[in-house]
């Protein structure tokens, strides 16, 4: 087998896309050997190492646009409402249905950054009744209406950003 140092300097086939796998390998070990050193803050990274919490998580993540309720979650996690909740809490550091409304947003920003979705069919993509309620929550979140946030996003001009992973 080859080595990662002929693959990043030799000039075969394919030898791009084995550099990236590499990459994205050594970042996994990476990140397997931070957790398994020290003890994480409160946050997506701690809640994504949670056994209890993994499968709402998956759920979530998977279905972002579902309307979740807490008892629904909880019972992915075969835990009690309230457990389930003190527990998010504690290892998230925030509430389920704040984390994924913030998941929401943070998708959401991605969309109007990245592709050229209408607001209407990413609303409903999202969860949103309406995309007035989009908008709403959107505003509330990020601080700027979706249509300017793609505006700016675009033209290269400082939108305000999404907020950072530790906070999802």
């Amino acid at each position: 087998m080859i080595g990662w140092f002929e693959e990043a300097t030799g000039n075969r086939i394919g030898s791009a896309f084995a550099v990236r796998q590499h990459c994205q390998l050594l970042l996994l070990e990476v990140l397997r050997a931070y957790v398994d050193q020290t003890e994480l803050p409160a946050g997506w990274l701690k809640a994504l190492t949670d056994e209890r919490l993994r499968p709402a998580l998956r759920l979530m993540h998977a279905e972002p646009g579902k309307p979740w309720g807490l008892a629904e979650l909880a019972r992915a996690s075969s835990m009690s409402r309230t457990s389930f909740a003190e527990r998010f809490r504690t290892v998230a550091g925030m509430p389920p249905l704040t984390y994924l409304s913030r998941w929401r947003m943070l998708l959401a920003q991605r969309a109007l950054r990245d592709s050229d979705v209408r607001i209407g069919p990413l609303a409903v993509e999202l969860g949103y009744s309406s995309e007035s309620a989009f908008s709403t929550a959107f505003k509330r979140e990020v601080g700027q209406s979706p249509l300017r946030y793609r505006n700016q996003a675009r033209e290269g001009l400082p939108a305000r950003t999404e907020p950072a992973p530790s906070s999802v």
